[in-house]
């Protein structure tokens, strides 16, 4: 059997990976690499080329699927691979949600917006439309997509209604889970 088989009657699982990384042509490829040959299925990548860390490298966050033994073996490939994992476990996004955020979304650095409502800890950002009809000076939308659990969902929420009221965006939640 191939490293990239699942062995029969293995149940998958949902993990989340948070990395930081050097800002370089070519680094998240060659972090999604190891990945990608040790079995792991990606199921969305959050890459925050705006933001640095503290250790001025970008934040990264990749949702996978796998097998818990082949997990392990995936994060030692990424340590291997000199890729700096800041936290590596699993997470079960039971819920999702879509909210609008309106308003001045770039002048309020739409990226601090996005890193605060990730950083509540109950949620995770799975997808993100900008639409600025009128350019980045006026008022634009977002929408948000966000997977979280069952109990996270209301905390969720009242980061993004607190964030929106703190930079005076209007919040339009949730929508039922489809697209606009």
């Amino acid at each position: 059997m191939s490293p990239t088989e699942v062995p029969p009657g293995d149940s998958v699982r949902a993990y989340t990976v948070r990395l930081e990384l050097v800002d370089e042509p070519g680094e998240l490829l060659r972090t999604l690499r190891p990945i990608a040959e040790n079995g792991g299925n990606l199921l969305s990548i959050f890459h925050e080329r705006g933001n640095l860390t503290p250790r001025g490298h970008i934040p990264v966050e990749v949702d996978l699927e796998a097998p818990p033994e082949r997990f392990e073996v995936i994060v030692e490939a990424l340590r291997d691979a000199g890729v700096n994992v800041i936290r590596a476990g699993e997470d079960h996004y039971s819920e999702e949600l879509t909210v609008l955020l309106v308003g001045h979304l770039v002048d309020t650095d739409l990226s601090d917006t996005l890193r605060r409502i990730e950083n509540c800890g109950h949620a995770s950002i799975a997808d993100v439309s900008l639409s600025a009809a009128q350019g980045t000076d006026d008022v634009s939308s977002a929408r948000l997509r966000l997977v979280a659990n069952e109990e996270g969902v209301e905390h969720a929420l009242g980061t993004v209604r607190s964030v929106a009221e703190e930079k005076e965006l209007r919040v339009i939640e949730p929508l039922a889970g489809g697209e606009l």
